[in-house]
């Protein structure tokens, strides 16, 4: 529902030019929407995404998986907010929730 946005707004390439891929959008949203939902810092989420299972699988990681450092998770919540869509993302996705059934209360 994110992703076709996330890389338009991103700009991720195929990746010819060479370098470490950039992490999953998608990934990198759910891991926005976990801080959002619990109000955690970005070294804090990382550490939870490595000490919480429940995160974890939230995620679609595994045990072996790499998990964003907290200045990945910085420098992609800066790009969405300099890109200006990160309110409009978030606000699809309380329309979703809601659309779900279920009320957001932050």
């Amino acid at each position: 529902m994110f992703r076709s946005d996330l890389v338009a707004t991103l700009g991720y390439d195929d990746g010819a030019q060479g370098g470490r891929p950039p992490f999953d959008p998608v990934l990198m949203f759910k891991i926005l929407v976990i801080q959002s939902a619990d109000n955690l810092s970005d070294e804090r989420t990382e550490f939870l995404i490595n000490d919480r299972l429940s995160f974890m699988r939230f995620l679609n990681l595994g045990l072996s998986d790499r998990v964003p450092d907290a200045r990945k998770i910085w420098l992609f919540r800066e790009k969405l907010t300099r890109a200006g869509v990160i309110h409009a993302l978030f606000d699809r996705f309380d329309a979703a929730l809601r659309a779900s059934g279920y009320i957001a209360m932050s």
